[in-house]
């Protein structure tokens, strides 16, 4: 079918630039958050924003122990690769406004290893779409929103890191889908495009990085102006007007909507 392949009209998006999409504001304060991956780096960063930001609750999803005193702060043992640990994590948490996805791994191939692959999808795609799937009735039930970590390797791939690269695509195409899929639903969906940050998965890359607090600043301040996209460090800065005005945004807004009505998400 030649339709599928037709270019969208998108002659005047060109002419005039497009700001980020933005709906009311969400303000965190009094709000409860569950964080995965959230004993380190970004994760640690987040839970600390959301405490500093007035959150009410905030569930820090692990897999291991989490060192921090406050007593708005609920450790959750939950590894996004067990069904079982998902699900006792649903019962635990009970309601939620805001679930960010940010467990990942990141590891260095060359694609030679089918088993690397496999077990980076698992991880960075199928645990973040599990995840999201199971808090799904919570977020409903709240009109909240689902923050899902990607990265700038989405949009373009760096070979060090193929498998994670990707990942974070087959996550983007998640997120924009879920994003049209759940519009409907009163729940957002909103995705995080990161660069270079200052953690254990970028040791070894002599390269200039942004601080985990600082990239946790910027991913609230999104969620708060209901940005779709989220551009929280210097790197994706830079490309976030091309990507807001560009050919695969343009795409993504005309095929939301072709949404059946009988989805069942």
């Amino acid at each position: 079918m030649t339709n599928e392949h037709r270019q969208p009209e998108i002659s005047n998006q060109r002419a005039t630039k497009v700001s980020p999409q933005k709906e009311n504001s969400m303000d965190i304060a009094n709000k409860t958050v569950l964080i995965t991956g959230a004993n380190r780096g970004i994760g640690l960063a987040l839970v600390n924003e959301a405490l500093r930001r007035g959150a009410k609750r905030v569930y820090a999803g692990t897999r291991g122990a989490l060192d921090i005193a406050d007593e708005r702060v609920t450790p959750v043992t939950l590894d996004v690769i067990n069904e079982a640990q998902i699900k006792d994590a649903v019962r635990q948490v009970g309601s939620l406004d805001v679930l960010i996805n940010n467990s990942g791994i990141a590891p260095y191939d060359d694609l030679s290893d089918p088993a690397v692959i496999e077990q980076t999808l698992a991880v960075n795609f199928f645990g973040m779409y599990k995840v999201s799937r199971a808090f799904l009735p919570l977020l409903k039930r709240s009109k909240g929103a689902i923050i899902n970590n990607l990265s700038l390797m989405a949009l373009a791939p760096l070979p060090l890191t193929p498998s994670y690269a990707i990942s974070k695509a087959a996550a983007l195409s998640m997120t924009q889908s879920l994003r049209a899929l759940l519009a409907s639903q009163g729940v957002t969906v909103h995705g995080v495009f990161l660069g270079p940050v200052d953690t254990d998965m970028t040791r070894g890359f002599e390269i200039p990085k942004a601080a985990p607090e600082a990239v946790a600043q910027g991913i609230f301040d999104g969620l708060e102006n209901k940005e779709e996209d989220i551009f929280p460090d210097p790197m994706s800065k830079s490309i976030a007007e091309g990507w807001r005005n560009g050919i695969a945004k343009a795409f993504e807004r005309q095929y939301a909507g072709f949404v059946p009505q009988s989805a069942a998400v």
